[in-house]
């Protein structure tokens, strides 16, 4: 599995409209094959910053398989003009757990 870290930060006052579009756009990402969770959260020292986690099944689920659909169009029309400056997206695999 590989976890998906994109930090988001979010235009002045924009914080209420990203929200009810997250709240939209979530589904999209979970439509997709590959997708397996998320999570989307909201810090708490820098209010117009959030952390968005996308665990994926493989790299390229997202990588080609999310990224290069119709629906990653959908996602960015309704995501993409909240972000200042665009978010810097990571992939991690997991080196140790404990369950």
């Amino acid at each position: 599995m590989i976890l998906e870290v994109a930090i988001l930060q979010i235009k002045e006052n924009q914080n209420v409209q990203f929200e009810r579009a997250f709240a939209e756009a979530q589904s999209i990402i979970a439509s997709i094959e590959g997708y397996v969770s998320h999570q989307l959260q909201k810090c708490i020292e820098k209010p117009n910053q959030y952390i968005l986690l996308v665990n994926w099944k493989t790299l390229e689920d997202h990588t080609e398989g999310f990224r290069e659909s119709e629906q990653y169009q959908q996602w960015k029309a309704l995501l993409h003009h909240f972000y200042e400056p665009f978010p810097e997206v990571e992939h991690y695999s997991v080196v140790s757990k404990l369950n």
